[in-house]
């Protein structure tokens, strides 16, 4: 069976094309699927992370996945954070050092991941300065993502993750993914209503709302992470099922993909041009401004 992959950029249209292959491949099962790049002209390589997700899941279906007809400056960008050393190719020396490496976490790889985050991405590239307290906070916000998606997702699949630094566009992207059951089904067992998939994504992306129970807070890494993009001029993007969130320029906004997507996304994009310096709020006196 062969399926076509169009363009893939982290907007709305990419995890929309993306969904559309989920879609059209659901039911495959022991079955020869190629997946067709020759009209792929661009690939987002931090998409790699919702992307692999798809992938990785066809393969548990005992599915053969091929990925043909990649254009040769997208095989670059994929060979060259690892991600199609899964599917057959060899992974090549990033020189410019701009890839933040793909790769996939069984939920019990929690350390690994801390790990990951610290080497791949925080020490790696030039995210605007912060207090240090700040820092360890926008670390531990970060691995809540891999947090919620390990404790809520209820995912048996693993985490996928992945991320790109585009020099000239002054941006840091980095993507974390599951194949969990999804904001939707988590937030509206929670409240008991019925929520569409994006009334449940700006539900739990609001400030001090989360599932989690018991005397261990949650919710504060999004809230935070969302702060943190409003001043420096980022986005943050979350899809889950067939709901699209995104925060940008101090503004939400929320729709619907056509398609659904088998678990969750969460795209972090740091302005790095960004001149600021931050500390949380709590460092400084009384008279100060955050």
């Amino acid at each position: 069976m062969n399926f076509a992959l169009p363009t893939i950029l982290h907007d709305w249209n990419g995890f929309a094309a993306l969904a559309r292959l989920h879609s059209q491949t659901e039911h495959c099962f022991l079955d020869n699927v190629e997946i067709d790049m020759k009209a792929t002209d661009w690939f987002d390589a931090d998409m790699c992370a919702p992307f692999g997700a798809i992938l990785y899941r066809l393969g548990a279906e005992l599915n053969s996945v091929h990925l043909v007809d990649i254009d040769p400056s997208v095989e670059k960008i994929l060979s060259q954070n690892g991600f199609l050393s899964y599917y057959g190719r060899e992974q090549i020396p990033d020189y410019w050092k701009t890839t933040v490496t793909y790769q996939r976490f069984d939920v019990e790889d929690d350390k690994y991941f801390s790990k990951y985050i610290e080497n791949e991405f925080i020490r790696r590239y030039e995210i605007p300065k912060m207090s240090s307290r700040l820092m360890k906070k926008f670390h531990e916000s970060i691995f809540e993502i891999f947090s919620n998606a390990v404790l809520h997702s209820h995912t048996k699949l693993g985490i996928f993750s992945c991320g790109q630094f585009f020099p000239k566009n002054n941006c840091l992207d980095f993507t974390v993914a599951d194949l969990g059951v999804g904001v939707r089904k988590r937030v509206c067992d929670y409240l008991g209503n019925n929520l569409s998939p994006a009334e449940a994504i700006s539900w739990a992306a609001a400030k001090n709302n989360t599932t989690k129970q018991g005397p261990i807070p949650g919710g504060l890494g999004l809230s935070l992470l969302c702060d943190f993009i409003d001043l420096n001029g980022g986005c943050i993007q979350i899809v889950s099922d067939a709901g699209y969130w995104r925060r940008k320029n101090k503004r939400t906004y929320a729709s619907s993909l056509h398609q659904p997507f088998p678990g969750t996304v969460v795209n972090v994009e740091i302005n790095t041009a960004d001149p600021s310096s931050y500390i949380l709020s709590s460092e400084l006196a009384d008279n100060e401004i955050f």
